[in-house]
C-alpha cells in the first residue's frame, strides 16, 4: 500500500474530532456539528473550485458525522469525484464514503460503476483492490449485473497480482450470496477450481471460500475440487511448521485453510477414486495422531488452532460414516475432551458425540463414556453443556442401558433448569416408550415424570400413556392400582388427575375387589380433586363419573347426587353444565343394557407416528435433530410405537363400536428394524396411536373375503398404479416423512431429505404378518415424459426375504435433471403363502422437493413479481378451502413446501408470500408465491409466478390440493 504523505494528516479533521470530544452536552455537540455542516455546504457550493485535499477532508468530516448517527444529505457527488483522483488517499476516502453512505438505489450508482470500471481496467493493483472492496461492500444487484462477468476474468488471469486475486475471489463470493442468478461461472469453473493449486496460500484461502459456496449450490460442476482439496490438505498436514512459515499460527500450519478444506470436503460423498480416498484417510489419521501429541506451546491460541482442525476432521469423518476405525478413534478422542477444563471443548465434544452415537460403527464406543456424561449432567455449571449432555444420553440410549439413562434423567429433572425441562420430559417419555420391555416400568416412569415435572408434561405425553394402557391388557390392572396410589398424595398435579380420571373410569373395576380401593373410595378420591381442577379436567372427571355408574351400579345414587347439585347443572361453563345434565338424564332413563353399550370400554387405538417424537423435533427446530432416528435401523432394535397430536376425546369417553385393527409394527425408523433372520416381534407387544396428524392407512389394492390381498394374476407385468396413488402422493407434498402405504400385509414408511437438486429417500418395508415374504422385489420406473432425462433415480437392491414381523430398508438416490410433472412409479412384488402380490405406487417425488428458500425484502419481492408479468409465467387458481383456515397450519404447510415464508412483505397482513429457487441440474428456476385467503367466503386465491411456465403450472396444481 502506498505510504501516506506528510500533507495527508488532515489537521482540520483532527481539530473537528477534538472539538466533538470536548463537548460537554448533546446540545453542544449538535451545535458544533451543524456549524461544521454549514461550513462544508458553503465550501461545496462556493465559486472557488476545491482541490483534492480539501474535498477529501470535507468528505471525511461528513463520514465522521454520519458515523456519529446524524443524517447526511449532501456530499455524495464530491465523494464520487474523488474516485477519479490518481492519489491513493483521495480515492480511498471516496470509496470509503460510497461504501458506507451510498445505498443500492442511489441515482449515482451509474457514475460509481463507471469509476469502478476505470479502476478495474487500470491494472494498478492498489486501485483494483479498492474497486473490488467497494463492489463487495455495496453488493447491490446493479453492481452484480455490471461486474459479475468481469470479476471472474480478473480472478483467473495469469497476470493478476495475488493480492488482487484474493480481493476478486472474496468480492465474487459476496456477489454470489446476494445475486446467485447473476453470477454464472460457466467457462471459468475449471480455472477457478485450479486456484486450489495456487502457490500463494492467501489466494488459496480466499478461493476456497468461494468454491465451498459454489459447491453447495452446484456440487456436480465443482466435483473436480475434491481431489485438489485432498492434495492441498495432504501437503499442509504432512508439512512441518517451518515449511509454511508465513502461514503458521502458533506452530500450527495454515489452520484456517485446513479447516476450510475439511469443510469443503463435507459437501461431497467419500471420493470414489481409491488413491484419493486413501490419501484423505491418511490425512485424517495424521490429524488424529497430532491431536495426541504433547502441545508445542502452552498458549491458548495454539490449542485453539489445533482443536479447530481436529473438530473439522471429526465432522468430516462423521459425514462420511464409512470408516469404522476412524469413527471409533474420533469417539475416543472426543471422550478425552469430556473432562477438559475448557467449557467450550466439553460442549463441542458432547455435540459431536451426539452425531457419532447414531452411527452403527461408533455407537458402542460412545456408550463407554456413559458415566462421564451422566456426571456432566449432574455437575456442569453451564446450562448449555448440561443440555448437550442430556442430548447425548438420549442419543446413546438403547435397550441395554435404557433404565439407567431414564433414571438419571428423571433424577436430573428435579433440579434441571426451567429452560430445558420440557425437552427433557419429552425425551424421557420417548425413551421410556421406545425401550419398554416391562410396561409396568413404563407406567411408573411416566407417572413419576408427571409427579416431578407436571407443569412441563405436555398433553401428548399423558395422552400417550393412556393410549398404551388401553392397548395392553396386561398392564391395565397395574396402571389402575399405581395411579390410584399416586392420587392419594396431598399435592397432586392436574395432569395426574387427568390420567387418573381416565384410567380409573376405564379400568377401576380391576382394583375394586380390594376394600382399600372400593368403587366408592375411588370416586371420593377423584371427586376430592374436582374443585382444584380447570374446566377441561372437570369435564373429563364428569365423564369418568358416568363410567363409574356403568362399572359400579352401587355408586349410582352418590354420583347422581353430585351431578344433580346446582354447581353442576347450573354451572356457568356451558360444557360442564351440558355434561352434567346429559349424564344425569342418561343414568336415570337408560336401561342397564343401553348404558353398558353407550359406555363400553374404549377400543384399542390404531397405530400412527409418535406425536411425542414429532413434538420433540418441532421443538428442536428444522435441521436440528439431537439423534437421527433414521439411523436407528442400523443398530439394535428398540420398541417405539407411534404417537400423534390429538388427545383422548374427553367429550365422550364412551367408546364407539369400532373394531380392533390388527396390530402392526412401526416402520418409520422411529423404532429400529428387526434384523433379517431375527425372531419376529410379538404382535401383542406393539403399541398403537390414534393421535397423529397422519391420515388413515391406505386401503389394500384388492381385498378378498378374508381381508387379505387377493393373488395377482400369473402375469409378471407390473400392476397399474393404485386408484388412491394420487391421494397418497398429495399427502407428501408438504412433508417428507410418514406412512406411504398400508394394508393388512404390508406397511411402507418413508423418510426423505433433499439438498439442491439431489435427494435421498429411505423406504421401510414392514411385514405385518407372522409368515415370510419371499421373492421380494421393487422396481422404479419413470412414466411418459419422465423417460426423458428429467429425473434420475438410483435404487439400492433390497433383501429378497422379509421375515414375519420384520422390516427391511431401501435407499433411493434422486437427481433432478430438469423440471418435471409426473412422479416416478414403484412396483412391489412378493410372494405371500405362495401367491404373488403385485402393487404399484407413485413415489412422493414432486418438483417442490428441490426448492431452496430465498429471503427477500418487500421491495425486491414485488420488483421481481412485476418482472415475471408475462401471461405464461403465471398460474392462478381460485378454490374453496377443503380444510380449516388455521394460520399456524397454513404457515407449516407453506414452510413444508420448501420455499421461504416472507413476513411483513405483502401490504395485506392476511396474505402469505413465499420465494424460492427450484434447483435442477440444468438450470435454476426462481419462483414467487402469493396465497390470499378469504376467511369469510372460505376461499383461496393462489398465484404462482416463475421464470418457467411448466413450473408455475405444476406448483399451482400441487398446492391447490393442500389447502
Amino acid at each position: 500500500m502506498p505510504a501516506v504523505s506528510k500533507g495527508d494528516g488532515m489537521r482540520g479533521l483532527a481539530v473537528f474530532i477534538s472539538d466533538i470530544r470536548n463537548c460537554k452536552s448533546k446540545e453542544a455537540e449538535i451545535k458544533r456539528i451543524n456549524k461544521e455542516l454549514a461550513n462544508i455546504r458553503s465550501k461545496f457550493k462556493g465559486d472557488k473550485a476545491l482541490d483534492g485535499y480539501s474535498k477529501k477532508k470535507y468528505v471525511c468530516k461528513l463520514l465522521f458525522i454520519f458515523l456519529l448517527g446524524h443524517d447526511i444529505d449532501f456530499g455524495h457527488m464530491e465523494a464520487v469525484n474523488l474516485l477519479s483522483s490518481n492519489k491513493y488517499t483521495e480515492k480511498q476516502i471516496g470509496y470509503l464514503f460510497i461504501s458506507v453512505l451510498v445505498n443500492s438505489n442511489s441515482e449515482l450508482i451509474r457514475l460509481i460503476n463507471n469509476a469502478i470500471k476505470n479502476d478495474l481496467s487500470s491494472r494498478n493493483p492498489t486501485f483494483m483492490c479498492l474497486a473490488l472492496h467497494c463492489i463487495a461492500n455495496v453488493g447491490s444487484r446493479e453492481m452484480a449485473e455490471a461486474f459479475a462477468s468481469e470479476i471472474p476474468r480478473i480472478l483467473v488471469a495469469g497476470d493478476t497480482m495475488d493480492s488482487v486475486k484474493q480481493s476478486a475471489a472474496l468480492c465474487l463470493l459476496r456477489l454470489y450470496k446476494t445475486s446467485p442468478d447473476l453470477v454464472l461461472m460457466g467457462e471459468w469453473t475449471s480455472r477457478v477450481v485450479h486456484l486450489l493449486n495456487d502457490q500463494h496460500m492467501g489466494v488459496v484461502t480466499a478461493a476456497i471460500s468461494l468454491i465451498t459456496c459454489l459447491s453447495q449450490k452446484n456440487p456436480d460442476e465443482f466435483k473436480t475440487c475434491v481431489s485438489l482439496a485432498v492434495s492441498r490438505l495432504s501437503r499442509i498436514v504432512s508439512s512441518a511448521s517451518t515449511d509454511l512459515q508465513d502461514y503458521t499460527y502458533y506452530f500450527v500450519p495454515a489452520p484456517w485453510l485446513s479447516c476450510k478444506l475439511l469443510r469443503l470436503l463435507q459437501c461431497y460423498p467419500p471420493p470414489e477414486d481409491g488413491a484419493v480416498k486413501g490419501r484423505l484417510v491418511e490425512c485424517l489419521e495424521t490429524i488424529l495422531n497430532k491431536a495426541q501429541e504433547p502441545p508445542k506451546s502452552k498458549k491458548v491460541q495454539h490449542s485453539n488452532a489445533k482443536n479447530a482442525i481436529l473438530f473439522e476432521a471429526i465432522s468430516l469423518i462423521i459425514h462420511y460414516d464409512s470408516e469404522p476405525n476412524l469413527l471409533v478413534r474420533a469417539c475416543n478422542q472426543l471422550g478425552q475432551f469430556l473432562q477438559h477444563r475448557e467449557t467450550n471443548l466439553r460442549y463441542l465434544a458432547l455435540e459431536s458425540m451426539c452425531t457419532l452415537a447414531s452411527s452403527e460403527f461408533s455407537h458402542e464406543a460412545v456408550k463407554t463414556h456413559i458415566e462421564t456424561v451422566i456426571n456432566a449432567l449432574k455437575t456442569e455449571r453451564d446450562v448449555s453443556v448440561r443440555q448437550r449432555a442430556a442430548d447425548l444420553l438420549y442419543a446413546m440410549c438403547d435397550r441395554s442401558n435404557a433404565k439407567q439413562i431414564v433414571a438419571e434423567m428423571l433424577s436430573y429433572l428435579e433440579t434441571a433448569d426451567y429452560s430445558i425441562r420440557e425437552e427433557m420430559v419429552l425425551k424421557v417419555a420417548i425413551l421410556a416408550e421406545k425401550y419398554a420391555v416391562d410396561y409396568s416400568w413404563y407406567v411408573d416412569t411416566i407417572l413419576n415424570l408427571i409427579r416431578i415435572a407436571g407443569d412441563y408434561v405436555s398433553e401428548e405425553v399423558w395422552y400417550r400413556v393412556i393410549q398404551i394402557v388401553i392397548n395392553r391388557d396386561d398392564v391395565q390392572g397395574y396402571a389402575a392400582k399405581t395411579v390410584f396410589e399416586a392420587l392419594q398424595a396431598p399435592a397432586c398435579h392436574e395432569n395426574m388427575v387427568k390420567v387418573g380420571g381416565y384410567i380409573l373410569g376405564e379400568f377401576g373395576n380391576l382394583i375394586a375387589g380390594d376394600p382399600r380401593s372400593s368403587p366408592l373410595v375411588q370416586f371420593n378420591l377423584l371427586h376430592s380433586k374436582f374443585h382444584l381442577c380447570s374446566v377441561p379436567t372437570r369435564a373429563l372427571l364428569l365423564s369418568a363419573y358416568i363410567k363409574f355408574i356403568n362399572l359400579f351400579p352401587e355408586t349410582k345414587a352418590t354420583i347422581q347426587e353430585v351431578l344433580r347439585c346446582d354447581s353442576q347443572i347450573r354451572n356457568s361453563d356451558v360444557e360442564l353444565q351440558q355434561r352434567a345434565v346429559e349424564y344425569l338424564k342418561l343414568s336415570s332413563i337408560a336401561s342397564t343394557d343401553v348404558l353398558a353399550t353407550v359406555l363400553e370400554e374404549m377400543p384399542p387405538f390404531p397405530e400412527r407416528e409418535s406425536s411425542i417424537l414429532a413434538k420433540l423435533k418441532k421443538k428442536k427446530g428444522p435441521g436440528a435433530v439431537s439423534v437421527p432416528e433414521l439411523d436407528d435401523s442400523k443398530r439394535e432394535g428398540g420398541e417405539l410405537n407411534g404417537g400423534g397430536d390429538r388427545g383422548p376425546d374427553t367429550a365422550g369417553m364412551s367408546a364407539s363400536n369400532a373394531s380392533t385393527p390388527s396390530p402392526s409394527a412401526d416402520l418409520l425408523g422411529i423404532r429400529s428394524a428387526a434384523p433379517i433372520g431375527a425372531a419376529p416381534a410379538s404382535a401383542g407387544s406393539l403399541l398403537v396411536d390414534v393421535f397423529s396428524e397422519a391420515g388413515p392407512a391406505a386401503p389394500s389394492a384388492a381385498v378378498n373375503d378374508d381381508g387379505f390381498l387377493s393373488s395377482a394374476p400369473p402375469s409378471e407385468d407390473p400392476a397399474p398404479p393404485l386408484p388412491e396413488a394420487d391421494d397418497l402422493l398429495n399427502k407428501f407434498v408438504c412433508k417428507n416423512n410418514g406412512v406411504l402405504f398400508e394394508n393388512q400385509l404390508l406397511q411402507i414408511g418413508i423418510k426423505s431429505e433433499y439438498r439442491q437438486n439431489l435427494g435421498r429417500m429411505y423406504l421401510f418395508y414392514g411385514n405385518k404378518t407372522s409368515a415370510q415374504f419371499a421373492s421380494f422385489t421393487t422396481t422404479v420406473s419413470c412414466p411418459g415424459e419422465l423417460q426423458q432425462p428429467q429425473l434420475n433415480v438410483q435404487t439400492k437392491p433390497v433383501e429378497p426375504l422379509v421375515e414375519g414381523g420384520a422390516q427391511i430398508q431401501q435407499v433411493l438416490n434422486i437427481e433432478c435433471i430438469t423440471d418435471f410433472s409426473e412422479a416416478p412409479l414403484m412396483n412391489i412384488k412378493f410372494r405371500y403363502g405362495g401367491a404373488l402380490q403385485n402393487l404399484t405406487l407413485k413415489l412422493p417425488v414432486t418438483i417442490n422437493k428441490f426448492f431452496q428458500p430465498t429471503e427477500m425484502t418487500s421491495h425486491d419481492f414485488f420488483s421481481r413479481w412485476k418482472q415475471l408479468s408475462q401471461p405464461q409465467q403465471e398460474a392462478q387458481k381460485i378454490f374453496k378451502a377443503s380444510h380449516g383456515m388455521d394460520t399456524e397450519v397454513l404457515k407449516a404447510k407453506l414452510l413444508g413446501l420448501g420455499s421461504a415464508l416472507l413476513d411483513n412483505v405483502d401490504p395485506n397482513p392476511e396474505n402469505y408470500v413465499c420465494a424460492g429457487v427450484i434447483q435442477t441440474k440444468g438450470q435454476q428456476v426462481g419462483c414467487l408465491l402469493r396465497l390470499e385467503p378469504n376467511a369469510q367466503a372460505q376461499m383461496y386465491r393462489l398465484t404462482l409466478r416463475s421464470s418457467k411456465d411448466t413450473v408455475s403450472k405444476r406448483l399451482c396444481e400441487l398446492l391447490a390440493e393442500q389447502f
